[in-house]
């Protein structure tokens, strides 16, 4: 069988750049084509993966995008959860194949999605009993109101899946907070987590929303990156586990967070680490999370809760990397360096 064509969006990003490591590790005989900005991204997917072939342009050319879609067996979609005009040319181009040759389309979504109801009732710090799932609740995947965010291109990818069901299979990878080092060749930091982390340092406090009652899933890169790499291993080998169109929605998570207690780990650690004086957490108003970070309110302040079940049950996913909170000691080093209160080990060997 001949190797199959993939087509990737957002290599030099985190959640791209992690997946098409996995994935071209364990299947270097794929034969691949990124679409990168400029030379400059391209040059750093080429020196990581020379093998890959590359095309240059951004997510406004729809015309490459539909001509790519139409070549490619597979497009792997992690460049923005939002792109309308790249989702159109993906649907476009993929609606080109037949149905003996059925393309696959698996987008990067967020579980942000599902921040709409406290994003209605304006309330924040407080906790929400509801949680999502992708098995027995799956039908309110394709039913959730048209503001909620990411919603907008989550119709586009879904209506392909269904109305052309004989052309094209989609699966939408609906991640939650994702932490850890990615290992792509851009991009390797995670937002959520990280810019906690970082809000604490600069204030030299720790810091929560509201009362901090708020639960948000989680999961780390390399975990969701094996659940891309299932996905494409199904659709390139049609194996029939993974389902697609309307039923192919796929939460990620390993657990889930409040966000208080992660405040008051991230406050614990950077006290251990010297750069707070005490372990004391502050709360802030939603508008004050929202100066210190773009939608501080919404990424500490509200619920986002999933039950990644169906890639569990269909695919075997089974993520074994260590919690969140046993990773963030490794969170605040790193936004530490980034922010230059400590030297890197590189500073640090060159130095001495």
């Amino acid at each position: 069988m001949a190797a199959p064509k993939i087509f990737v969006t957002g290599t030099t990003g985190y959640i791209g750049g992690d997946a098409l490591h996995v994935i071209t590790k364990a299947h270097p005989e794929f034969d691949i084509t990124c679409l990168v900005r400029n030379s400059d991204k391209g040059a750093q997917v080429a020196s990581q993966y020379p093998k890959v072939k590359l095309v240059y342009s951004d997510l406004d050319d729809a015309a490459l995008i539909e001509e790519e879609a139409k070549k490619a067996d597979i497009v792997l979609d992690c460049a923005n959860a939002d792109h309308e005009v790249s989702a159109n040319a993906i649907a476009k181009g993929l609606a080109a194949h037949s149905s003996d040759r059925p393309g696959c389309w698996i987008h990067t979504s967020g579980t942000g999605i599902l921040l709409f109801t406290d994003m209605q009732r304006k309330i924040f710090g407080e906790a929400s009993t509801k949680i999502y799932d992708d098995w027995d609740g799956i039908g309110e995947m394709f039913s959730l109101p048209d503001f909620a965010p990411h919603r907008t291109v989550d119709k586009i990818v879904q209506a392909a899946g269904v109305d052309l069901s004989d052309r094209i299979n989609t699966a939408i990878v609906c991640p939650p907070a994702i932490y850890g080092k990615g290992r792509g060749p851009g991009n390797q930091r995670s937002i959520q987590v990280y810019e906690l982390a970082r809000c604490t340092l600069e204030k030299k406090q720790g810091i929560q929303v509201g009362a901090g009652k708020t639960f948000w899933s989680n999961v780390h890169i390399f975990d969701l990156s094996d659940c891309y790499l299932r996905l494409v291993e199904d659709a390139a080998m049609r194996g029939g586990r993974a389902t697609w169109g309307k039923e192919g929605y796929y939460f990620t998570e390993n657990g889930e967070q409040a966000w208080g207690q992660v405040s008051k780990g991230i406050a614990s650690a950077a006290h251990k680490q010297g750069f707070l004086s005490s372990e004391q957490v502050v709360t802030v108003s939603a508008e004050e999370a929202d100066k210190l970070t773009p939608h501080g309110s919404m990424l500490f302040g509200a619920n986002s809760r999933s039950k990644a079940i169906r890639a569990r049950k269909l695919l075997g996913w089974s993520p074994k990397e260590r919690s969140l909170n046993d990773e963030l000691p490794d969170v605040v080093a790193s936004e530490a360096r980034r922010l230059g209160l400590v030297e890197g080990h590189a500073s640090k060997v060159a130095g001495g």
